[in-house]
């Protein structure tokens, strides 16, 4: 019972939380709530003996991309009536998807648990440690796509460092092999200053 009361109350703070991130009208505040949904999504993961999956929500998801998303909202300057045309402008679009996102929500409570039964039933959630289960999975039917997607990742680092990396005129640049092959007489001038001569 006392678990039951719990997974609602975290229920509703978790589509209160997404609420705010979609009418909040300072992106600062719409990331804040973001957070806010992901640590109880995270608790929600512990319900269920997940918990390999909730830390990684709270490290990867809390502690690198809402941080993320928070400091680059926070250095861009948006004017909010900038936001009111776009909001205008996307509106029947965003009425259209909250429709096809509320009528699945209505399937998946006027269907029936059929499919919810078969899964948990399934041998493959007779591991006591899910993370055992997750390693044994991804390393074996999906290593393939895992290994892609590390690679995926690995090109958009590179990207991303090529593109910071371009030269721009007026922008000094670290030239690693000229600090390197630079000597000690170069960059140091010994001067010899008689007695009484200095300033």
């Amino acid at each position: 019972m006392l678990s039951t009361t719990l997974f609602y109350i975290f229920s509703i703070i978790i589509v209160l939380s997404c609420l705010g991130v979609v009418s909040s009208k300072n992106p600062v505040y719409s990331v804040l709530f973001l957070i806010l949904a992901f640590i109880n999504s995270a608790i929600l993961f512990l319900f269920l003996n997940a918990e390999f999956l909730a830390m990684l929500l709270i490290v990867v998801y809390v502690g690198a991309v809402a941080v993320l998303f928070l400091f680059v909202v926070m250095m861009l300057n948006v004017k909010n009536e900038e936001k009111n045309i776009k909001f205008q402008k996307y509106t029947p679009f965003t009425l259209l998807i909250v429709t096809v996102v509320f009528v699945e929500i209505l399937y998946i409570f006027v269907s029936d648990d059929v499919i919810l039964k078969n899964i948990s039933l399934s041998e493959n959630l007779s591991f006591k440690n899910n993370t055992i289960f997750l390693g044994n999975i991804l390393y074996t039917d999906y290593f393939l796509l895992f290994q892609i997607s590390g690679i995926i990742l690995l090109v958009a680092m590179i990207g991303a460092i090529v593109l910071t990396l371009r030269s721009r005129i007026g922008v000094r640049k670290q030239v690693i092999n000229k600090q390197i092959s630079t000597s000690k007489s170069d960059v140091i001038e010994i001067a010899k200053v008689k007695s009484g001569d200095g300033a």
